[in-house]
């Protein structure tokens, strides 16, 4: 079965009542764009061809890549002393120059311009349903948990936690491949890597679904069940992985055969597993002391008052500590896999902390009495 129709087959199923206040990628939508785009390229070879009376115009072109691909592995070859690195980004930027075409103002306007639109949709629609599903979970209770019961008709709320937490997966992920399916079609078309360009950007612009914090939250989320606990198969908890053993920490996330997804969590400040970890907008996570050291603020006043010129200590990429996640669920996985590490550095972050307040408040006294 082709993708377009197991796609349209997803949004049609049984789970059409979960998605229907959800937005989705509008895949015929953007296929039709591309197919309209490929009848005006045809015609155009055909009036080529008639003109020059070529009997083969794609013979040149292809001809033409092979002669570049030849010319750069024999340039290549010259520059052996150059790194491996330097010698791929060199041969992915002249084939980038070779295969780019024109503008296509058919595409342009309407193709990258829709899919961006639809991509921060679905992210701002995951997220927001991933927030709201996960804090049930780890508030202890109140009137959100009691409404939440009562309109499952107070079954199981673990069992249904983790059956809209299995909806919501498979939500951002045929989402995610409707993305990559789309602009892999797109570079197709126009023989071109600028579907592979937006894809870049997608990730600067922070709607990169499968780069989201709120999907680490939800992989904490089931590390921290076990399948005998709700009576659910074992088989898809083993999808989710936490390695807090070895030198480099990860989870790991199995979405589907062919998408897995390892996600650090080593604090990129401190070199060490995080604590109290928080996700800036950028997606880099950090424990929250040392990212508000990076920020230039303090333990206790938070990441919602460090100044929007504030950088990423690794992507360098500014405004992104006031919209910062709180990685609860993560938080909760490292204090009951990790007991004595989380418990130490509990006791270092306080100890900090206290310090801070109170070389603050010192301060702010002197400067308030003037001596």
């Amino acid at each position: 079965m082709k993708f377009g129709e197991m796609f349209s087959k997803y949004l049609h199923d049984e789970d059409e009542a979960f998605l229907h206040n959800c937005s989705h990628v509008e895949y015929k939508k953007l296929k039709k764009v591309l197919r309209g785009c490929r009848v005006c390229r045809a015609v155009k070879v055909d009036e080529d061809f008639d003109a020059d009376l070529d009997p083969d115009p794609d013979h040149q072109r292809t001809g033409g890549l092979i002669k570049k691909r030849e010319a750069i592995g024999k340039e290549n070859e010259s520059d052996s002393l150059l790194s491996a690195e330097a010698i791929a980004e060199k041969d992915r930027q002249e084939l980038s120059e070779f295969w780019s075409c024109d503008q296509c103002a058919l595409c342009d306007e309407k193709f990258f311009s829709e899919l961006a639109r639809e991509a921060s949709e679905v992210a701002g629609c995951f997220s927001s349903r991933v927030r709201r599903l996960l804090h049930l979970h780890v508030a202890p209770g109140g009137i959100q948990r009691y409404m939440w019961k009562l309109r499952h008709c107070f079954t199981d709320d673990q069992q249904v936690m983790v059956q809209e937490g299995r909806l919501l997966l498979d939500y951002v992920t045929m989402n995610a491949i409707a993305i990559r399916k789309i602009l892999k079609k797109y570079d197709k078309v126009h023989r071109s890597v600028t579907g592979r360009n937006f894809k870049t950007e997608m990730h600067a612009k922070r709607i990169e679904l499968l780069q989201s914090p709120w999907l680490i939250e939800l992989g904490a989320f089931y590390v921290n069940f076990t399948g005998s606990d709700i009576g659910e198969p074992g088989e898809f908890f083993r999808k989710f992985s936490c390695d807090l053993s070895g030198a480099q920490p990860v989870m790991s996330m199995t979405f589907s055969d062919s998408i897995k997804y390892e996600y650090s969590l080593t604090c990129a400040v401190c070199l060490d597993t995080v604590f109290n970890p928080y996700a800036l907008s950028c997606g880099h996570l950090f424990c929250k002391s040392c990212a508000c050291s990076s920020a230039s603020v303090l333990i206790f006043q938070g990441l919602k008052t460090a100044s929007k010129k504030a950088k990423c200590p690794v992507c360098r990429s500014v405004g992104v500590y006031c919209d910062a996640v709180c990685m609860q669920e993560l938080d909760l996985l490292l204090k009951n896999r990790c007991k004595d590490y989380w418990r130490e550095r509990l006791r270092e972050e306080r100890a900090e902390m206290l310090k801070q307040a109170k070389e603050y408040w010192e301060y702010e006294r002197s400067a308030f009495l003037g001596f």
